[in-house]
């Protein structure tokens, strides 16, 4: 299976978190330009991601690594099936050095910030801000057809 290949496994797991876009959701402030200082990377966010499946939090990724052994990080990540919009379908797909890799760039940033909130059930209001994911003017688009041309169904 093909894997990152680095000058060690914390190096490959930098480089996969960066270019598998961990920060983008689990690290507050990377989407003003991902200018964050590495020591303040990946510890979530509490704005949720709201849409049919409820609200879900991105964690904190350094408390949930120190409190699993190496073996069961990589488990969860080849295994989990959980709401959108964490692309499981995409991490299940890691082969397993990568995945340690990630445990192991983890697990040396060491553990910093709080828990995040727990997911919110479908149809109930959360507490705290969120970005809206409810699909909004659904239409079903015939395989190979772009939005632009697609007609409306009856």
């Amino acid at each position: 299976m093909p894997r990152v290949l680095a000058a060690d496994p914390v190096s490959a797991g930098r480089y996969l978190v960066t270019v598998g876009a961990c920060n983008d959701c689990h690290t507050p402030g990377w989407e003003e330009g991902g200018q964050v200082p590495e020591a303040d990377w990946l510890v979530g966010s509490p704005i949720g991601w709201r849409g049919p499946w409820g609200t879900t939090y991105p964690s904190n990724l350094r408390l949930i690594v120190q409190s699993l052994s190496e073996d069961a990080f990589v488990q969860v990540l080849r295994t989990r099936k959980e709401r959108p919009p964490m692309p499981w379908m995409n991490v299940n797909a890691l082969s397993e050095a990568d995945a340690r890799a990630i445990y192991r760039f983890i697990h040396a940033l060491g553990p910093r910030g709080e828990p995040m909130p727990a997911a919110v059930a479908p149809g109930e209001k959360p507490a705290t801000p969120y970005f809206d994911f409810t699909p909004q003017q659904m239409e079903r688009l015939p395989v190979g057809t772009s939005p632009g041309t697609a007609t409306q169904r009856p």
